[in-house]
């Protein structure tokens, strides 16, 4: 039994109904609207005698029939041992699109009778499949035919439906790799964060065995007495000749040094990525993408903050081999801790991407003269419309 499992049977009522809400909800209720309209208009179809005639009919009918329960039971959380996750309304949409494909194919005796809902059916197709897909090709060709002599037949109508299937499971496809995409992201987070918190642990048992401390050269009035101070991110101590340093660094380091630069660093990839939502309008995907964009910054930015002073104390800046004073040290360690973005910012890119193929392709454009009809629509899209290329300003990532 999981933990949610466990919570629920201890802490009924709210609870329940929080843990049933908490992910996908809105979605799981849109899933089931379309589960019983999808179901009115099977019912309607064979209630109106409309298949009497055809046995297959019948079938394609019984058998959206079953899609339809498939995923109603799918979307009825209860009855499973998982959370409900996003994964469950993704495989409940498979159903329902079967279901739907069925259905339409019990219309091959009648094909007229599909007419309403081609529009419909050639924008799945453009939304999921490229330009030069020869079945969105063959389906834009019927749908030409269509418009100029208002006739479909049985032959069109199947390479129709052949396509919005493929479109359907190109579009799960995506899904499914936006799905792991979020996987992957929170698992590297995760890492991220047991070796930052690796890191504070071992510092605080051994600090002074990599020292985030600087030793500036002291100011004298006899030149031939030279000092040196030891400023570590906490505290500092003065007036150490340079064969004292090594000797005086393990009474001026701190075990917790390590753990205030990596908090500093903690807060500003914080503020980097409350920054980054300005870019974000949300997702109507059931996978979190930008969340788990954003879970990656904080610890990136607490490695960050300490290998950028580690770099610093070992003289890869030149000119910022020596820092003055603790407060130096900590400035340094917002900036490092900002600077993952830097690093970040590709993963952001991908992030970006994965959630533009959920809304389909990015196609190239058209040759130019090259328009589709849509029956009713008028001329179709250009090539740099919303239908067939989403926007940049439209990512959530």
């Amino acid at each position: 039994m999981g933990l949610g499992q466990w919570f629920r049977g201890k802490m009924p009522g709210r609870y329940s109904e929080w843990y049933r809400e908490r992910r996908s909800w809105e979605l799981g209720e849109d899933a089931r609207a379309t589960a019983r309209k999808l179901r009115a208009l099977v019912r309607e179809r064979r209630g109106g005698g409309q298949t009497s005639g055809s046995p297959d009919g019948q079938t394609l009918l019984d058998a959206a029939d079953e899609e339809l329960d498939c995923a109603e039971k799918i979307l009825t959380f209860d009855q499973h041992r998982r959370a409900p996750l996003g994964s469950h309304v993704t495989t409940a949409q498979v159903h329902l699109n079967t279901a739907r494909l069925l259905w339409l194919k019990s219309f091959l005796p009648s094909p007229r009778a599909v007419a309403p809902y081609l529009p419909g059916l050639l924008a799945v197709v453009r939304e999921h499949l490229v330009r030069d897909d020869p079945r969105r090709v063959a389906t834009e060709i019927v749908m030409e035919k269509y418009a100029h002599r208002r006739l479909i037949d049985a032959t069109g109508l199947i390479a129709v439906l052949e396509a919005v299937d493929v479109a359907y499971g190109v579009a799960l496809r995506e899904k499914l790799r936006a799905g792991s995409f979020v996987r992957i992201v929170c698992g590297v987070a995760a890492a991220l964060f047991i070796l930052a918190a690796a890191v504070a642990v071992l510092t605080a048992f051994f600090p002074d065995a990599v020292p985030l401390c600087f030793t500036p050269q002291r100011a004298q009035p006899a030149a031939s007495k030279v000092s040196y101070q030891i400023v570590c991110p906490i505290g500092s101590q003065q007036s150490f000749r340079s064969n004292e340093i090594d000797q005086n660094f393990a009474a001026v380091t701190s075990r917790g040094d390590y753990l205030v630069v990596e908090t500093v660093g903690l807060v500003a990839a914080g503020v980097a990525a409350a920054s980054a939502l300005r870019k974000i309008r949300g997702t109507s995907t059931t996978y979190p993408v930008p969340v788990a964009l954003a879970a990656l910054k904080v610890p990136a930015g607490a490695l960050t903050a300490v290998l950028g002073l580690l770099l610093m104390r070992g003289g890869f800046v030149p000119g910022l081999t020596a820092l003055d004073s603790s407060a130096q040290i900590i400035a340094w360690a917002v900036i490092f801790g900002y600077s993952q973005e830097l690093f970040t910012k590709w993963v952001d890119r991908q992030g970006q991407r994965v959630l533009e193929s959920v809304r389909g392709p990015l196609n190239p454009a058209a040759p130019a003269g090259r328009t589709h009809l849509v029956p009713g629509a008028g001329t179709a899209p250009s090539a740099g419309s919303a239908t067939d290329r989403p926007t940049g300003d439209e990512s959530d990532g």
